[in-house]
């Protein structure tokens, strides 16, 4: 039975349906071919057209993608000696237009004297160079996201990848840093350790993981394992995942509003993708299950609602040959309502070494796309979304 039958054959209904043999498409379409290694990317309105655009992080620039001629615009070059590693984009002002900020200066064999954090300041023209704004950090700088704290306030959280000064692992804690943008952006941020436990660190995931507060938490994942990061009445605090083994990458899903789970690559640049789930109320996870264990250096999760259906998939991407010597992107969906069986397609079969990958309508058509940036395979792809 096709997907459509089967949604017509739900509408007579009154339970949840689920596609066991849906058939997803997605047609590529590379919009760059150039890239050096493809860092971090994000999907925002740039110039305040009130279409998405796509930025990139790549080894030596920040640029943005327009929509809908995917014409390439440069925000920020050599800003650093190193390379770039990450970038972080969201209207935080209400204006229609990302704030964006950038990190730099990789080198993770260099826990003492690496990294570097701008924000960037735009000019009236925004596909012209951007100020960079530089602000102090912790060494080796991975990771960064906006996170909203209430209804009208946001923080750049920064995530390096060791803590300063460590070994092999062991030393400092790793210090995840929320910065606090001033009225003026050149005036000193406030900043404030949300956490500094972990030692190894790789990805975070801002995510209404407590839909009863104004606030994002933050799903928080390294070599030690992974926690909730939650801010209310101007603190944080920390809840713990016993469960969830060490991870690289970690991702908030739901397959209905009170039926949440978690996405995980383990362990960090690992070979599997895990899923976690809870049948408790108090959010907890106490189910872990293996969806694949045949990728190779995952370094990319996504969850969203793909195929209209109210429940959200997950996509995963990989950067190195597997098992059978393909890297790729794919995408996942439970076929029941408890999430206890999942089947997988290829959104790209070995040709995307995946660094990175972010999800969102880019036509607005209502269906959502996936947009991949490669390593080893130096390209950047949008795979529209026409599933049915």
């Amino acid at each position: 039975m096709l997907r459509s039958a089967l949604i017509t054959a739900c509408l007579f209904s009154t339970s949840v349906c689920f596609a066991a043999d849906a058939t997803p498409k997605f047609k590529p379409q590379t919009i760059d071919d150039t890239v050096e290694i493809g860092y971090g990317t994000a999907i925002g309105d740039v110039n305040g057209d009130g279409k998405p655009d796509i930025l990139l992080a790549d080894k030596k620039e920040f640029v943005w993608y327009e929509n809908p001629s995917w014409q390439r615009h440069v925000i920020a070059e050599n800003l650093t000696e190193r390379d770039n590693v990450c970038i972080a984009a969201r209207d935080i002002d209400g204006d229609g237009k990302v704030e964006i900020a950038v990190g730099g200066e990789w080198n993770p064999g260099d826990t003492l004297n690496s990294g570097a954090v701008f924000y960037l300041v735009p000019p009236t023209d925004r596909s012209q160079l951007w100020e960079p704004v530089k602000l102090p950090h912790q060494p080796v700088v991975h990771r960064m996201r906006w996170v909203k704290l209430d209804d009208q306030k946001f923080a750049l959280v920064v995530s390096p990848l060791h803590g300063k000064g460590n070994k092999r692992g062991e030393g400092a804690g790793v210090k995840l840093i929320a910065y606090e943008k001033p009225d003026n952006p050149r005036d000193e941020w406030q900043q404030t350790i949300i956490e500094d436990t972990m030692h190894v660190t790789h990805n975070l995931d801002p995510a209404q993981w407590i839909p009863s507060t104004p606030a994002e938490e933050i799903l928080y994942a390294g070599r030690e394992g992974a926690m909730l990061l939650s801010y209310q009445n101007g603190k944080w605090s920390t809840q713990k995942f016993p469960l969830i083994e060490g991870s690289g990458e970690i991702r908030m899903g739901q397959l209905a509003p009170e039926n949440q789970f978690i996405a995980t690559i383990e362990p960090l640049h690992g070979d599997r993708l895990v899923l976690y789930q809870s049948t408790a109320s108090n959010k907890g996870i106490d189910q872990r299950q293996v969806l694949d264990d045949n990728i190779k250096a995952g370094h990319a999760v996504a969850t969203a609602d793909l195929f209209g259906d109210s429940r959200q998939e997950i996509v995963a991407g990989w950067r190195t040959p597997n098992k059978d010597q393909k890297v790729g992107v794919k995408v996942y969906w439970a076929t029941d309502a408890s999430g206890k069986t999942w089947e997988s397609a290829w959104i790209d079969d070995n040709g995307m070494a995946c660094e990175d990958l972010r999800l969102g309508d880019l036509n607005g058509d209502g269906k959502i796309d996936i947009v991949a940036a490669g390593r080893n395979s130096h390209n950047l792809k949008i795979y529209w979304n026409e599933s049915k």
